[in-house]
């Protein structure tokens, strides 16, 4: 007999755990029913041992039982009375699911994405969820590393859940090559994956809207994204008051570094490090920034520019000259001429986690103190050629759709939307349902939403559904009006209510 194969793994975060589905069918078995009384208990089962006996029944892992059709899924199961157990209803831990209230206010928020980006200009792409594991530990850096879902499939290769778009996005810049004509001003809204510790405002799958500009190594490219979130919040509801960018160059932390002669290899490393400024105490990222191997007098002054909230400032201690100076100049100066110079500020501690950051970095962040930050982007020169591309100068940013939910509910601006169905059409008489299929069809036909009654209902019942849709109009299809080729058509905000020819019903 040949060996069982082992039990399905569970589907974990990375860190060596690996995920081999593999899919059975029991449908090609006769299984006798048990001969002996079975117990009115539930009769425990081990999730591992029932896997280990569907796959050792099953055909071979590569589908000889017939492909991707349905009877390459469980076909015949072995159900025991009385042995049935209830499931969790929860989604899985940091996941959500999206009933039409909670629809609604993701499609409303989508569609301002959507129309911003519009206004401005820019193209919607969008990649798969699912990459090779190699494109997000190629640059991200460690904790995008220890938070990603990803395993081996069953061809033996690593892939991963994207814990974020921008390495797909330079993976398909690299794929198009020459053929692209630039500048590139695109954007995306993709659901992402990562591990973590979950806050408010933070899960373990979210969305996020990401525009990013390829070819343009101005600084305009970066006041132009800046622009385009400040036209979003504007959109929304939300104000300067409530909201502000911090903005700053990593360009001004590796003129610090180059003036102690450390090496540019620990510029990713101490990034990382100065990111968590805001999480740990301030002890741990001096004893954190000297384990990389900087000198305690490099700590000392990384940390005082870090402390620093103005541009003067910043230029009185590394002087004007240097190239971070003038481009966050350039940058304040676009910002007036946008007109949104009281949604940003100065604040040297802002560097980004992410690896791949070159230039000019910011941050939306809730001037109330309760929430994380809102977005955050910046400039990456140099992302395209750690996947073996031709540089291309870049820039982008990406904003979650979580935390933007929780401050609209703090700021009491969340909406109200209900659904909005045009026409609610029913039949008077079970003998009419068909009469009514065919208003609702030429309805629908015409462009008009139409819930149609599908049973016979109550007059009572069909007010109470009419009112919770918020149905526009109602149209009644009764015997005496369809003899006449005509229906009742009730207007539900005013009561009035009329027969209408059914060739004239608009």
């Amino acid at each position: 007999m040949p060996p069982i194969p082992s039990s399905l793994h569970i589907f974990h975060p990375c860190l060596n755990h690996y995920l081999k589905p593999n899919f059975f069918s029991l449908g090609y078995f006769s299984i006798s029913a048990p001969k002996f009384p079975l117990s009115s208990q539930l009769i425990p089962i081990n999730p591992r041992t029932l896997s280990s006996v569907a796959n050792a029944l099953s055909p071979s892992e590569n589908g000889s039982g017939g492909g991707g059709d349905r009877s390459s899924a469980l076909a015949g199961p072995l159900v025991l009375e009385n042995s049935v157990q209830k499931i969790d209803v929860n989604p899985p831990k940091g996941t959500r699911d999206f009933p039409p209230e909670e629809m609604r206010l993701r499609n409303w928020l989508f569609h301002n994405f959507r129309e911003v980006s519009r206004l401005t200009g820019f193209e919607e792409v969008d990649y798969p969820v699912l990459e090779s594991e190699a494109l997000f530990i190629r640059k991200a850096g460690e904790e995008i590393r220890d938070q990603l879902y990803c395993f081996e499939d069953r061809g033996n290769r690593r892939v991963a859940l994207r814990p974020e778009l921008t390495p797909s996005l330079a993976r398909l810049v690299i794929q198009k090559g020459k053929s692209l004509s630039l500048p590139l001003k695109w954007f995306a809204i993709g659901q992402c994956w990562r591990y973590e510790r979950m806050t408010r405002g933070r899960r373990r799958e979210h969305y996020q809207w990401n525009m990013d500009i390829i070819g343009v190594p101005e600084v305009t490219a970066e006041a132009e994204l800046i622009s385009s979130i400040v036209t979003f919040f504007k959109k929304i509801g939300i104000s300067a008051s409530d909201v502000g960018f911090k903005v700053n160059s990593r360009k001004v932390l590796q003129e610090i570094l180059r003036s102690y002669s450390i090496s540019e290899n620990l510029f990713a490393k101490v990034c990382v490090i100065i990111d968590k400024i805001e999480k740990i105490p301030i002890d741990e990222i001096k004893k954190e920034l000297k384990s990389v191997g900087m000198p305690q007098e490099a700590v000392n002054e990384l940390l005082e520019v870090l402390s620093v909230k103005s541009l003067s400032e910043l230029e009185e201690i590394l002087g004007g000259a240097g190239e971070a100076i003038a481009e966050l100049k350039q940058l304040f100066s676009l910002a007036e001429k946008f007109g949104y110079s009281e949604w940003i500020q100065f604040d040297a501690s802002v560097v980004r986690g992410l690896a791949y950051y070159t230039g000019i970095v910011f941050e939306g962040f809730d001037r109330a103190g309760k929430l994380r930050a809102i977005c955050g982007g910046g400039r990456y020169d140099r992302l395209l050629s750690t996947f073996g591309g031709d540089d291309l100068p870049a820039c982008g940013f990406g904003f979650g759709d979580a935390v933007i939910i929780e401050l609209l509910k703090e700021k009491g601006i969340l909406p109200e939307l209900v659904p909005q169905i045009e026409n609610i059409v029913c039949a008077l008489d079970h003998d009419l349902q068909g009469a009514a299929a065919t208003v609702a069809t030429m309805l629908r036909e015409k462009g008009q939403s139409v819930d149609l009654v599908l049973e016979s209902k109550p007059l009572k019942w069909v007010f109470k559904r009419a009112a919770r849709i918020n149905a526009q109009r109602l149209i009644l299809v009764g015997n005496t009006e369809w003899k006449k080729g005509m229906v009742s058509v009730k207007i539900l905000s005013s009561g009035e209510q009329s027969e209408i020819k059914l060739d004239e019903l608009e």
